[in-house]
């Protein structure tokens, strides 16, 4: 009797604790959630540089509660699952929304058809990489990842934005990029991680001299290039799964 009730204890304690929320990890998706609501709400009022602009600010938050959870092994199965629909809203629904707004729905059907094959794309692409988590090689991304095919599309409306370029005018581009985008990360082309740096090691002068250079550039025309090195990696993803097909061959 005393054992049963000793066990009932260690249970309640247990379930207790699965229940917890961490805080810290999970104020940095929550922002980043809050940075592609705001997107959404700009590209409707018309301040396009601004929800572009806000989509890379949820990339930056993105990246951060996943480390601040390992570093400071608050991770949970809740900060996973949070984390898995904040991406879905800020690298998702918001892009698609933007470029919809800014120039698909001037295309009618075919319009809202290439926004909505884009949210698929990213619903899809997350509920892979979820369920691929544990047997994924960690070189590689499978599909081009989400935040990546959002800082594509935002970084083509940002760019065409600030260059006071009329949407119709590149409205075909506007639908191929987020065709592209959208069909991408449902695809099964490689895309490197970049999870075996290891940020640890000491690096080359040139190395640092280097991000010295990017976010000087960064900083002089943010949607330029932004956009030019969003539209390089995913670009290089097809250049490196021919190689490994090639090498694999040979």
């Amino acid at each position: 009797m005393f054992e049963d009730d000793q066990e009932q204890r260690i249970l309640r304690k247990t379930q207790g604790k699965r229940r917890g929320i961490y805080l810290l990890p999970n104020l940095f998706t929550t922002a980043s959630l809050f940075a592609g609501f705001f997107s959404i709400v700009q590209g409707y009022g018309g301040n396009f540089s601004r929800a572009a602009a806000a989509i890379f600010v949820a990339m930056v938050l993105d990246s951060l509660d996943g480390r601040v959870a390992r570093m400071t092994r608050t991770q949970s199965p809740f900060g996973a699952e949070y984390d898995s629909l904040s991406d879905m809203v800020s690298f998702g629904v918001a892009p698609a929304l933007l470029i919809y707004v800014w120039a698909l729905n001037q295309l009618g059907k075919l319009g809202w058809l290439a926004a909505f094959v884009f949210v698929a794309g990213a619903a899809l692409r997350l509920a892979r990489f979820n369920t691929m988590l544990e047997v994924a090689d960690k070189r590689w991304f499978i599909g081009l990842p989400s935040p990546a095919a959002a800082a594509l599309v935002a970084g083509f409306v940002w760019i065409s934005h600030d260059n006071e370029i009329i949407a119709r005018n590149v409205l075909w581009l506007a639908w191929a990029i987020t065709l592209f985008a959208g069909l991408t990360m449902i695809s099964n082309i490689k895309y490197y991680s970049f999870k075996t740096i290891n940020l640890r090691k000491s690096v080359s002068f040139v190395a640092v001299a280097f991000l010295v250079v990017i976010f000087v550039l960064i900083a002089w025309y943010p949607a330029l290039v932004l956009f030019s090195c969003f539209a390089v990696y995913a670009l290089a993803g097809f250049v490196t799964t021919g190689w490994l097909f090639w090498k694999k061959r040979c």
